[in-house]
């Protein structure tokens, strides 16, 4: 299984919210496509939970602490859904939700800088 393949399955299984979501974007797309996932429905999702809009939402905190420990094992394939379907879909600086960012574990906040988001 490739390793970003694993790498959503590993989020359901760690924040058990994701799950209907996965279910229907597979069923949708006839295969898990991790940019596609992650850009439109898991950070949106992350995003919402955060600014408290859905309570019945994905745990943010949960979410983030997975992406930390997937960041730590510095799996490319991982590294890459994270920097561009997570990151590049965070809201950007004065919009609601920016302050998610703060958040972000040491090597994921690294990153983040790295990717040139840090300006956002």
């Amino acid at each position: 299984m490739r390793d970003d393949i694993r790498f959503l399955e590993e989020l359901v299984a760690a924040v058990p919210e994701f799950g209907e979501l996965y279910e229907i974007h597979v069923e949708n797309n006839g295969e898990p496509l991790p940019h596609v996932f992650f850009g439109l429905d898991v950070t949106p999702a992350v995003v919402d939970s955060y600014l408290g809009k859905d309570p019945e939402g994905p745990d943010w905190r949960a979410t983030l602490e997975f992406l930390e420990e997937q960041s730590e094992l510095q799996v490319p394939a991982i590294t890459e859904v994270i920097v561009t379907s997570f990151f590049d879909n965070l809201p950007f600086r004065g919009e609601p939700g920016h302050g998610i960012v703060e958040h972000l574990g040491p090597v994921m906040a690294a990153a983040f800088r790295r990717a040139g988001q840090g300006a956002r």
